[in-house]
């Protein structure tokens, strides 16, 4: 008994510390809260952006629900009708193209800012850890995202990714090895990728995914508003602003500037002209998979190494990541500053060039 109240005890302080409700309050989180300024405040912007770009995602998603028929007969010319026929069409679902990415590039440049200003420490702990998890959910929804125009591309390349999950089983031990077949088979839905696939697929990115960012952004921002902005420097900084309304101010004009930007973007450029297929092409059962078949640009950090290596080294290169990203709060805690801005420019370093250069470096060492 003495053992279980100890440990409700710990775990009520360690909730209070990292929830503390005595802040809920319009003072605290509004009128007493600051940013610190030096040279590492650009950082603070990056979780806006990659929520400015979400709330993107929402409202072109919403408008493109309109037209979208998730059907594995429809889905496609759906797609060209609201390209074609429908006035603003062609903008809006670049606009969500496009958006799709930035938020993605931003949600790791964010992680890796973080990571870099120590914004996981104590009491930090479940910011970071949700911040986390928001990650993994942005690249399922980019995942989920990418069958749903139903194109030859897009349904060849979800079958790879379904069958490097199932793949996983052999490594495992025991009934473990039954895990990964059995989540193919639930997100596939049917022997081969078909209607069943595309209607789990579009519940997964327009219902189920959303919920779960909400609720997750919600703990994420909660948690942010509780303790304030971190420190981000070894010395505390000497300056700072009025979150309200310096800051929020300074944040709403960096997001009308981005999306002007977006905004020609979408309009000039089509997110299809950067894709060596085109998205249009529907899908043929009777076709054969396009030659060079490559996931989303966002995915070339695991891509090419599984072309390069053996699967059993990226498998566990995976989840010694996941393992250290999770657990960073502890790990980490007793790191410079210094040491981990080094370690966050050695891993953005490398996604730049496994995802600018990655196919030259396949290339090179495929001869």
């Amino acid at each position: 008994m003495i053992k279980v109240g100890t440990t409700v005890s710990a775990l009520s302080q360690f909730l209070k510390e990292r929830f503390p409700v005595d802040k809920l309050n319009f003072h605290y989180m509004v009128e007493k809260k600051e940013v610190p300024i030096h040279r590492m405040s650009w950082g603070y912007y990056t979780g806006g952006l990659t929520m400015f770009f979400f709330m993107i995602q929402v409202i072109t998603g919403l408008f493109l629900l309109f037209y979208y028929q998730p059907t594995v007969s429809d889905a496609n010319v759906s797609v060209e009708f609201i390209n074609r026929h429908v006035e603003g069409g062609a903008l809006i679902r670049n606009m969500h193209a496009w958006s799709s990415s930035c938020m993605i590039f931003f949600a790791m440049v964010h992680l890796l800012t973080a990571f870099a200003m120590k914004s996981f420490v104590r009491p930090r702990e479940i910011t970071w850890i949700a911040g986390v998890i928001l990650l993994f959910i942005t690249f399922v929804f980019g995942f989920t995202g990418y069958l749903l125009p139903w194109n030859q591309i897009a349904v060849n390349a979800t079958k790879v990714g379904l069958q490097s999950v199932e793949y996983v089983g052999q490594y495992l031990p025991g009934q473990l090895a039954e895990v990964p077949r059995i989540l193919r088979e639930t997100f596939q839905g049917e022997s081969s990728v078909g209607q069943s696939t595309l209607g789990r697929f579009y519940a997964l990115h327009v219902v189920i995914l959303p919920i779960a960012l909400v609720g997750l952004l919600g703990l994420h921002l909660l948690s942010v508003q509780l303790h304030g902005m971190s420190q981000g420097v070894d010395k505390p900084a000497k300056k700072a602003e009025k979150f309200i309304s310096i800051f929020v101010f300074k944040d709403l004009t960096l997001w009308a500037s981005v999306f002007m930007v977006l905004f020609v973007l979408a309009l000039c450029v089509p997110f299809d002209s950067f894709l060596p297929f085109p998205l249009l092409a529907p899908f043929n059962a009777l076709g054969s998979t396009p030659a060079g078949i490559k996931p989303e640009w966002y995915f070339y950090f695991v891509y090419y190494p599984l072309e390069l290596l053996p699967f059993w080294v990226v498998l566990l290169g995976s989840i010694f990541g996941v393992a250290v990203l999770i657990l960073t709060p502890w790990i980490f805690k007793g790191t410079s500053r210094r040491t981990l801005s080094f370690m966050a420019t050695a891993a953005g370093a490398y996604l730049f060039v496994m995802t600018v250069f990655g196919e030259q470096i396949y290339e090179f060492f495929k001869h």
